[in-house]
């Protein structure tokens, strides 16, 4: 008799802890339930427009990086390395019917179409004194720069090379002996030097020395410093032989 009445209380508490239990999960369901509707998923859709809004950007600036790297920057045709010219006209080739933009030091300087045949000419560039650094950027209908072409360093100098004559003295006189007189001075590093249009070496600090021969009687020698930019400096010596 004791042992099922002990029986029915098991059972009862029993049924009130499972009662009990049910209710507890219902209400974690319902909290849950309650946080996914309006917490969780509003950021969670909310995460998706803003993982699109990111995606989008970077789908147009790959569509405007491809449009770049499509575009063929141009060929630019400056057939030597320095000038004296403060002006001068760049010629080059270039996708046709498309427009070049010029830049001088990274600063734009022209703008102007390419030919049918892909040809263009700059005319009348105005350069800066000392190094400039030279290239060009094809320009679509849209606006759209290619990259930069290959870069041309051009000097610009208009300064005459300095030119010392350290013998003959003008007027000297030479008498017999090999019908020759030495010459020598000093210029620039790097300067060509000309005696009567002949060139001779020049010393890696400027310096030079030759033997001139001479005529019998009088003889005019002309001795020219020339740089990379074709700036001159002459100077002549009169020497006199007698046999």
């Amino acid at each position: 008799m004791a042992y099922r009445y002990r029986s029915r209380r098991s059972v009862k508490r029993l049924a009130r802890r499972s009662r009990r239990n049910f209710l507890i999960t219902i209400i974690i369901i319902a909290i849950l339930l309650y946080s996914t509707l309006m917490w969780i998923l509003p950021n969670f859709i909310g995460g998706i427009g803003f993982v699109k809004n990111v995606i989008k950007p970077s789908q147009n600036n790959s569509n405007q990086s491809s449009d770049t790297l499509a575009l063929a920057p141009p060929v630019l045709n400056i057939p030597y390395e320095a000038t004296n010219s403060a002006q001068i006209d760049i010629k080059g080739f270039g996708t046709p019917t498309s427009k070049v933009k010029l830049y001088i030091d990274d600063e734009s300087s022209q703008t102007i179409g390419v030919l049918s045949d892909g040809s263009f000419i700059f005319e009348n560039v105005t350069l800066n004194l000392g190094t400039n650094n030279i290239y060009g950027k094809t320009v679509d209908d849209k606006g759209q720069e290619s990259l930069p072409s290959k870069t041309i360093k051009l000097q610009f100098d208009n300064e005459t090379p300095s030119l010392s004559i350290n013998e003959p003295e003008d007027s000297k006189v030479v008498q017999g002996g090999d019908k020759k007189v030495r010459v020598s001075g000093k210029t620039e590093p790097g300067v060509k030097v000309f005696i009567n249009d002949m060139q001779i070496i020049v010393g890696g600090d400027g310096n030079f020395s030759t033997d001139q021969p001479l005529n019998e009687g009088a003889n005019t020698i002309s001795i020219k410093a020339v740089d990379a930019a074709s700036n001159t400096n002459e100077l002549q010596r009169r020497v006199n032989y007698n046999p």
